[in-house]
């Protein structure tokens, strides 16, 4: 079984993830660039290849997403519709993201931005501290990373709510589930900071817009880990202006890099991540790999896979 490594990756990048994949599965993978039977090709690992990159390959029976997100691989009209299609679901990256939205929760909890900004004006002004179990938080969705990140609030003594298109099986993990678009606005008014880690999808994309911000109270915080077109990113400014939110911490953009004469990098109520909230760890995603293709050979469906992309829902 040959594989094919395709992806948006610099020389070195790419060497890592043969690297990984070889000593995951024991199978070297062809790359971009070589030559190699297209015929062959029965399995593709991919992170965000080149549009059109998967129509040539007339053997191929899976796609394996590298990455977390597949909506620019669902984007793509060449995407063979009959070969199933699995996302990342690595555990070691639902760890990295926990960790960066509780880092931001903290952050916005404690106003540690706010002194940021007022050491860079030198000005000694404290303010008062609530405790976490006076900090309402919303983690917009609960797939595998945002329940990772929610549970890690929990952990903290945050009161937690998530919130769902769908509605999420019942847990006894101290989460306040939510689900519909009925359910949204109400649960924004009560909510101090949101946390989005929701998948991108057309019910969601600009789903964070004019009409969500102004549900929220005055003086809430915003934390957006999932993709740049959830946002509206004028209205994000606009409610900023307002006092409507007071800070917000975004990993995520419409384009990005991020121009650098966007207003974002100037704006002292934003803060900025280079879309690092839990970057791939090719070790552990290698190891995911391997065990989804090993189960796979054995005869498992692919819909009872990890990671199985239902395309109407786009996740």
């Amino acid at each position: 079984m040959d594989f094919l490594l395709s992806g948006d990756f610099d020389p070195a990048e790419r060497e890592r993830w043969r690297a990984a994949l070889t000593a995951a599965t024991g199978a070297r993978p062809w790359c971009d660039g070589e030559a190699f039977d297209p015929a062959a090709i029965e399995v593709a690992l991919v992170a965000n290849p080149p549009p059109g990159r998967l129509a040539g390959l007339p053997a191929l029976r899976l796609v394996h997403s590298l990455w977390a997100g597949v909506d620019r691989l669902l984007a793509d009209p060449t995407l063979p519709a009959g070969v199933p299609l699995l996302r990342m679901v690595d555990p070691a990256m639902s760890a990295a993201m926990a960790e960066t939205a509780l880092w931001a929760v903290l952050a916005l909890h404690r106003g540690f931005f706010a002194y940021a900004r007022r050491q860079r004006e030198r000005r000694w002004q404290p303010h008062a501290q609530r405790r976490a179990d006076e900090v309402r938080v919303t983690v917009l969705g609960l797939g595998q990373m945002g329940h990772a990140a929610a549970r890690r609030l929990v952990a903290q003594g945050y009161r937690v709510a998530g919130w769902t298109l769908r509605a999420p099986p019942p847990a006894d993990d101290g989460i306040g589930r939510h689900a519909g678009a009925a359910a949204l606005a109400p649960l924004l008014g009560a909510s101090d900071i949101v946390v989005n880690l929701l998948p991108l999808t057309p019910a969601t994309r600009g789903l964070i817009d004019s009409r969500f911000l102004a549900a929220l109270p005055p003086g809430a915080g915003l934390v957006n880990l999932a993709r740049g077109a959830h946002v509206v990113e004028a209205d994000l400014l606009a409610a900023l202006d307002a006092g409507r939110l007071r800070d917000a911490v975004l990993d995520v953009f419409a384009a990005e890099p991020l121009p650098a004469d966007h207003p974002f990098w100037r704006d002292p109520r934003v803060t900025v991540l280079p879309h690092v909230a839990a970057l791939t760890d090719e070790r552990s995603a290698a190891t995911v790999v391997a065990a989804s293709l090993a189960a796979w050979r054995a005869g498992t469906p692919a819909g009872a896979l990890t990671g199985w992309v239902d395309r109407q829902r786009g996740y």
